[in-house]
């Protein structure tokens, strides 16, 4: 690898990390607000969510100069391909969080809500894929990419569950019908959260590998249970 080469690799990691640190944050202070009723803390998220869209901009323009100017092959190609992908994911997990924010501003107002969910426990599970997601991209670790993969099934099945327990709620409580949409929806923000670390660690195992693991969901997980 050329000096200027692995130098502007050596920022573009740079700037990758800190996106992923500000989306990763979003994330537990969006999910601590809906659970303390926070709206202060909700609001500081929303705000923030300006500087995650200017890092993404600037993490993809400096990823496309690279390859413009230096012509990157092998690995150094793939980690550039992977890191712009990877940027889109952090910046979608960014608006995801304001739409959890967005929810818990509005319960805040509300009395709450007695819910038979573990709310906090999906959110705790969607947040350490989220986590392991970028730490396999930080230590550039296969197996941690692999585990991310395993886990989705899992937030996909406490998703559902979340929309049948909603469903009875709002039976038993029509009084609360808004409050519980607004609280399936926080829900469904997290499974989808859950889905783009899932996308980053395929995006690892791309970069690591060379290999595109996206789209062969099914067989990837059924072969890391094995």
């Amino acid at each position: 690898m050329g000096v200027h080469l692995q130098r502007e690799v050596e920022n573009l990691k740079r700037e990758i990390l800190t996106l992923s640190a500000m989306a990763e944050l979003s994330v537990h202070e969006a999910t601590l607000a809906i659970e303390k009723r926070d709206k202060f803390l909700a609001r500081g998220v929303i705000d923030k969510d300006i500087t995650i869209d200017r890092l993404k901009v600037e993490v993809e323009e400096n990823c496309l100069k690279i390859l413009a100017l230096h012509q990157p092959v092998a690995i150094d190609l793939r980690f550039i391909i992977a890191v712009l992908k990877i940027s889109s994911d952090l910046e979608r997990v960014g608006d995801l969080a304001v739409n959890i924010a967005e929810r818990a501003v509005f319960l805040a107002t509300q009395p709450k809500v007695d819910l038979s969910f573990d709310f906090t426990g999906m959110a705790h599970k969607a947040q350490a894929m989220l986590k392991n997601s970028l730490d396999a991209l930080i230590n550039l670790s296969v197996d941690l990419a692999h585990s991310v993969c395993a886990c989705d099934d899992e937030i996909d099945a406490m998703n559902r569950q979340m929309y049948l327990v909603v469903q009875q709620a709002i039976c038993a409580h029509p009084e609360q019908m808004e409050s519980l949409i607004h609280l399936l929806l926080a829900s469904r923000h997290l499974e989808r959260i859950a889905d783009h670390a899932t996308n980053i660690a395929d995006d690892v195992v791309y970069m690591i590998e060379g290999e595109i693991v996206r789209h062969k969901t099914e067989e990837y997980k059924s072969h890391v249970r094995h």
